[in-house]
């Protein structure tokens, strides 16, 4: 499945604090697109939807739809900050190439 990083799920859950969402979980997905095929896609939401996988990393409920579980299963989400700014990476041992800005890949 998916795994958050301390750092990541620290992030996430100030984000959920800052945005007054108590109780809501991290939408991991994948959507078409971007300069290697797929985008990584990450949002806060309050429910599951119908055949979403369910689970928990780190004090993080998180949310995958069944298709976008295909390419997700083994990735590890990180949270990175520096002096050119802050996001989420991710590591995916699924993704045979990956763009340089680390949102993109292909398998």
């Amino acid at each position: 499945m998916i795994k958050l990083t301390q750092t990541a799920a620290a992030a996430v859950k100030r984000l959920l604090e800052k945005e007054e969402k108590q109780g809501w979980g991290l939408r991991v997905g994948v959507t078409g697109g971007g300069c290697a095929g797929l985008n990584y896609s990450l949002a806060l939401e309050e429910s599951a939807k119908e055949g979403d996988c369910v689970t928990e990393s780190e004090g993080v409920t998180l949310f995958v739809d069944p298709k976008s579980l295909l390419y997700l299963t083994g990735v590890e989400v990180d949270h990175v900050e520096s002096m050119m700014g802050s996001g989420f990476k991710f590591s995916n041992p699924n993704a045979s190439k990956s763009c340089g800005c680390g949102t993109s890949f292909s398998v």
